[in-house]
């Protein structure tokens, strides 16, 4: 029964998908009709028709005549010219792109209809509880746990980002088609922007003209912060914190977040030449100056929410004090104002200076409200703030019911300066009423007479202004322009940022005011806890041997010898009696290569910047311990020279130096590595004394596949982890591991999740192993990780296509070496088999209807973009040179991308 009730669920589901599809599908045929004719269309639907019938004839099982149907489609294709080529191969992909947007907006949607939510925090902790832990356990594991998520740069990422905003509009769009109230003329109007976008997407060029530089890819990560981890973030850990209520019977505390987020953009120079430590500073300036600019909008934003008057008397008290120093800074700019008016009076006895230096009175104001004989000739316009109180004209002058209390706030400008806007002024015109001067003071709310009133906007009034002076320093840092900022006048930490917000929150909470508390403010709380003032802190990796020449060039100028040519035990002897030392090492005059210079400015740059704005060094290829401490000793030596020029100690801490195995060689010696590392007392103590007893390792997926392929790289990987945490354990350090999973299966992709429940024991808190047999099905039912492995295979072959790459091999590859196509084919159908052995599945992709389905969906386009992407390899092998049939290459590469969803 229940059975036949998910299968009906799963086809209403999937009719929703199919209408978005059909709906997307027919907006761009309109669309197209309009761009390049009905006679080319015609031939775009006949190819269309050829490539479904061929599809669903080999699904039926009707071999021959598919062949048939799939010969007439390339035969077509072939008698293209360039020109349509190019027009049916943009077609094709952006109709495999409003797919993907329809297929990821049909799984939300599944995702939002299945109650209870299975896999949710609810859904967990409930599993949890049940299973035997205690809430209290439960709920000192949550808020301890700490996982950082780090998006790295893909420099050959070919969509366009305008075309990827345009695709989320159309998500958008999809979204507010599903609302059930909608009414004739607003869906009409949808389809109507549906239409827009979509003609703007097929009249933009798809294809990046020229490779994005360092800063362009950190800039695009940045996007991505503001588009959709900036409003998710705090969305998820309000769920985290409802369900930790629920089962614990305490929420998550307001600054603590199981989620940081890192960046390798701007960081990641192993084989980029183009990353240097200019690009690094930059963009860690450049993240610091976007973490600020969405801050000031959410301060704006809540400032107009908390409008309310009564706080707590510690508030209070802060807004005193601020409108006091505000009030004394007034006086002071008023008063210089003053004496230089007295100045040029006597300068130049009674003759007005050729140049005004006060603005006429009134001229401030918009013209509507010009007066004439103490009356305006238009209705006054008034705009109550929180202290508003009716304002009673008598004799052209302003007068208020309260005017014992009488403050001046300097306006703040975007340049971090103030200005007074009250010079021109009449004394007994209170400053903040109606004729303010600037028009940003228009888009503010009005600040309170009364330090009684509203005294959460003149807190976050200040954080604002705090907020905009910091802004405009890393502007100035960013060109390379002096900054004298007294430090009191800007924000460093988000600890100095959090202390304010924090205060407003309790003193909402204090006044019966908890459901604003844990509104907008609560969320802000957690995005600075989360974000921080950097948003993502920037890890740096460099190649172990770029380490090993710098320490060859420095040996060397000492007449030490070479570095390099040592042996291990040798280098660990030379390096940790560096490091015990309080020396520096690199001499001031020494001269070196650019590419080793290169190497001391990079640390150069982390020792100014700190770990306040850097997170992990990362060494790739990394095999002993001496690659470790030799960027221990470097870091160390620049930190040194860097403190003795600013004469302080460099900001923040020192980098966590993280190794990262790679190879199946070094994959099998990394335990061996981290024991030899731990045994020295000094890295030891260091670990303890400034990364909590944390010692990092890094695992990368995507060498070691290809270095073993993917079933030996995945156990590779499960063995190394378990080495590593037992070395560890050993020496009573604990032990992150960092996964290096990229998009395709190749390179560790795959749900997460699953990823989670197949790690090592010991490796994941949480993660339990049940042990595994011989028997290969018990594995597979038994053991997270083999089921992983299995079903992440299973998967991949569901998408492999045998008649697809047979036509590759018979038009591209030479019939003297088509034999290995034809063997890869054969061992292709056998892994098949053997999968479905173990999983005990009649079919591939079985215990996953949902993605066989979608999968059949795409081929009646994607099957045509293979087509033409073997006519167009075909094509380029006669005309190299030829720029058009290029960006058809590139093109179909994209569709294809798009269509196959586990690419990168």
């Amino acid at each position: 029964m229940t059975d036949t009730t998910d299968d009906i669920a799963e086809e209403i589901s999937f009719q929703n998908f199919d209408d978005d599809c059909k709906l997307l599908g027919s907006l761009l045929n309109d669309v197209l009709q309009r761009e390049v004719g009905g006679s080319f269309m015609e031939k775009v639907e006949r190819n269309r028709t050829l490539a479904q019938s061929a599809c669903n004839l080999r699904l039926a099982g009707i071999v021959d005549m598919a062949e048939l149907l799939e010969k007439q489609l390339a035969s077509e294709i072939s008698k293209m010219t360039l020109e349509e080529a190019l027009i049916l191969a943009r077609a094709f992909s952006h109709y495999l792109n409003l797919m993907g947007i329809a297929e990821t907006h049909h799984r939300v949607r599944k995702v939002r209809s299945v109650a209870p939510l299975s896999k949710s925090c609810d859904d967990i902790f409930n599993q949890l509880v049940h299973g035997g832990v205690s809430p209290d356990e439960l709920y000192e594991t949550v808020c301890k746990q700490e996982v950082e998520i780090v998006l790295t740069a893909h420099p050959t990422q070919i969509n366009r980002r305008t075309l990827q905003y345009k695709h989320i509009r159309i998500a958008h769009l999809l979204d507010y088609n599903d609302r059930s109230d909608l009414g004739l003329e607003d869906r009409e109007m949808l389809i109507e922007d549906l239409v827009r976008e979509i003609t703007s997407i097929w009249q933009t060029d798809e294809l990046r003209r020229y490779k994005p530089t360092p800063v362009e890819e950190a800039r695009a990560g940045l996007n991505i912060v503001e588009q959709s981890l900036w409003k998710a973030v705090p969305h998820y850990l309000r769920r985290v914190s409802n369900a930790l209520k629920k089962h614990t019977g305490k929420p998550l505390p307001l600054t603590c977040t199981p989620i940081k987020f890192g960046s390798w953009m701007g960081g990641d120079r192993d084989g980029n030449p183009n990353v240097t430590a200019k690009v690094t500073k930059d963009v860690s300036l450049l993240s610091r100056w976007m973490a600020i600019d969405l801050y000031i909008r959410e301060v704006d934003s809540i400032r107009f929410e908390l409008s309310m008057n009564r706080c707590s008397d510690k508030l209070s008290k802060l807004a005193h004090e601020i409108i006091e120093e505000e009030t004394s800074s007034d006086v002071r700019h008023e008063s210089w104002n003053q004496s230089l008016s007295r100045s040029q009076i006597k300068l130049h006895g009674q003759q007005a200076p050729a140049i005004p230096t006060h603005l006429p009175a009134r001229a401030d104001l918009p013209s509507c409200t010009e007066c004439h004989d103490g009356e305006s000739q238009y209705p006054r316009l008034e705009f109550p703030g929180a202290d508003y109180k009716p304002l009673h004209r008598q004799d052209g002058q302003d007068s208020t019911s309260d005017s014992s209390f009488q403050h001046s706030l300097h306006i703040s400008l975007q340049n971090g300066s103030s200005a007074n806007s009250n010079t021109a002024q009449s004394p007994v015109t209170p400053r903040g009423q109606i004729g303010r001067s600037t028009f940003q003071k228009l888009l503010e709310p009005r600040v309170s007479q009364s330090p009684g009133i509203a005294p959460y906007r003149i807190v976050l009034g200040n954080v604002k202004d705090k907020l905009m002076k910091t802004q405009k320093r890393l502007e100035l840092l960013l060109e390379d322009l002096p900054c004298e900022y007294d430090p009191w006048d800007y924000y460093e930490s988000s600890d100095q940022l959090l202390e304010p917000l924090v205060l407003c929150y309790e003193s909402l909470q204090s006044c019966g005011s908890g459901v604003l508390a844990d509104g907008r403010l609560a969320d802000l709380i957690r995005r600075v806890a989360t974000f921080g003032m950097v948003l993502m802190k920037l890890d740096l990796r460099q190649e172990s041997g770029r380490h090993a020449d710098t320490l060859d060039a420095i040996t060397k100028y000492l007449d030490m010898g070479t570095y390099s040519e040592w042996d291990e035990g040798k280098k660990l002897e030379f390096l940790t009696r560096e490091l015990k030392g309080k020396r520096p090492l690199v001499p001031p005059s020494i001269e070196v290569a650019p590419d080793v210079k290169e190497v001391l400015d990079t640390f150069r740059v982390a020792a100014e910047l700190g770990s306040d704005s850097l997170g992990a060094y990362v060494i790739s290829m990394a095999s002993n311990a001496s690659d470790v401490l030799a960027v221990e000793l470097l870091q160390k030596d620049a930190r040194l020279a860097v403190s003795g020029e600013l004469g302080r100690p460099c900001p923040g801490g020192t980098l966590r130096v993280v190794p990262l195995f790679e190879t199946v060689k070094d994959l099998r010696e990394a335990g061996s590595v981290i024991r030899r590392l731990l045994s020295i007392d000094w890295y030891r103590e260091h670990i303890i004394k400034n990364h909590n007893g944390h010692q990092e390792v890094m695992v990368g997926y995507s060498d070691s596949g290809k270095d073993a392929g993917r079933f030996t790289a995945a156990w590779e990987l499960y063995k190394a982890q378990e080495d590593v945490v037992a070395a560890s354990n050993e020496y009573g350090i604990k032990v992150t591991l960092f996964h290096g999973r990229g998009g395709s299966i190749g390179r560790g992709g795959g749900p997460t999740y699953l990823a989670i429940q197949s790690q090592p024991p010991g490796s994941v808190m949480g993660v339990c192993e049940k042990g595994h047999t011989d028997d290969l099905k018990a594995m597979y039912k038994e053991w997270p990780f083999f089921q992983s492995t299995i079903d992440l295979i299973e998967m991949v072959l569901g998408k492999a296509d045998i008649p697809i790459a047979k036509h590759y091999d018979e038009v591209l590859v030479s019939e003297s070496r088509r034999g290995l196509g034809s063997e890869l084919r054969g061992e292709l159908l056998t892994a098949e088999k053997y999968v479905l052995v173990v999983s005990g599945h009649e079919k591939l992709s079985e215990n996953n209807r949902s993605l066989r389905r979608l999968i059949e969906s795409r081929l009646p386009y994607l099957n045509p973009m293979h087509m033409l992407q073997v006519e167009v390899l075909k094509r380029l092998r006669c005309d190299d040179d030829n720029h058009k049939l290029r960006d058809a290459l590139l093109i179909t590469i994209n569709g294809i991308a798009a269509g196959m969803r586990n690419t990168g």
